[in-house]
């Protein structure tokens, strides 16, 4: 068994042990974690996808003094 393998087998071991109501606590947790690292992935990729647009009202020379920043 590969190490993620046995931590997955771990965490399942122990989130079999807790009550339903906890179980559905690390459900919504894991959940959260998810959407949070899609969030920040949409992040990311909305900033480079728009960054073209940016560069063309940026880079002029009325902002120059601003790269020098």
């Amino acid at each position: 068994m590969s190490v993620d393998s046995t931590q997955i087998r771990a965490l399942i071991d122990k989130i079999q042990h807790l009550s339903r109501a906890r179980r559905m606590e690390v459900e919504d947790f894991i959940d959260f974690i998810r959407a949070r690292e899609r969030g920040e992935n949409l992040t990311q990729v909305a900033s480079r996808v728009s960054e073209p647009s940016f560069n063309k009202v940026w880079d002029n020379p009325d902002d120059a003094a601003y790269d020098e920043l």
